[in-house]
C-alpha cells in the first residue's frame, strides 16, 4: 500500500538523536540492525546482501541515531519531481514507540517539501495509525507465473 505523507520538517528539542545520511561505513551497524529482523533476512545475507550494498548508495537512506548508536533508518527514491517514495522504514525493536519512524519519515518530507511522499508498505495498520492517507495498492507482477 502507498501512504501519503504531508507533515514537514523534524525538530529535536532534547539533542538524545539526530537524522543524517547514510555513508558506506555505516554498513556494519545498519547491518547488525537489520539482522536482528527476520523479514529483513533477504537483504542481509548473501546475494540479497550485495545487492542491498549497491541499493543502498543509489538511494536516498536517512540514518535515526540515538546517543550515536543506528537505531532507526528510511531508504527512499526520489522521481524527478513526480513524488518521493520510501521503500524501507524500520526501527530497531527496543527502539519502537519513540517515534523514531515518524522522525524518519519527517525529515524526509522537510527535505522534499514540494513533493508527495509515498510510502511502500508492508505494515498498513503502523502508517494508519500515524493518520496518513491510504492511495492505492501495490500489485507484485512476475510474468511467468500465475
Amino acid at each position: 500500500m502507498f501512504a501519503i505523507i504531508k507533515e514537514k520538517g523534524v525538530t529535536n528539542m532534547e539533542q538524545l538523536w539526530n537524522i543524517r545520511r547514510y555513508q558506506v561505513e555505516d554498513a556494519k551497524d545498519l547491518f547488525m540492525m537489520m539482522e536482528k529482523e527476520a523479514d529483513w533476512s533477504g537483504y542481509t545475507s548473501g546475494t540479497g546482501k550485495r545487492k542491498y550494498l549497491h541499493v543502498l548508495q543509489t538511494s536516498l537512506t536517512y540514518l535515526l541515531f540515538e546517543n550515536e548508536k543506528i537505531c532507526g533508518y528510511a531508504r527512499c527514491r526520489e522521481d524527478d519531481g513526480f513524488g518521493v517514495y520510501i521503500y524501507d522504514l524500520l526501527v530497531d525493536a527496543t527502539y519502537r514507540g519513540k517515534s523514531y519512524g515518524r522522525y524518519l519519515m519527517e525529515q524526509v518530507c522537510h527535505d522534499f517539501p514540494e513533493q508527495t511522499v509515498y510510502v511502500m508498505s508492508d505494515v498498513d495498520p503502523y502508517y494508519e495509525k500515524q493518520g496518513y492517507q491510504k492511495e492505492g495498492t501495490i500489485f507484485i507482477v512476475q510474468p511467468n507465473k500465475k
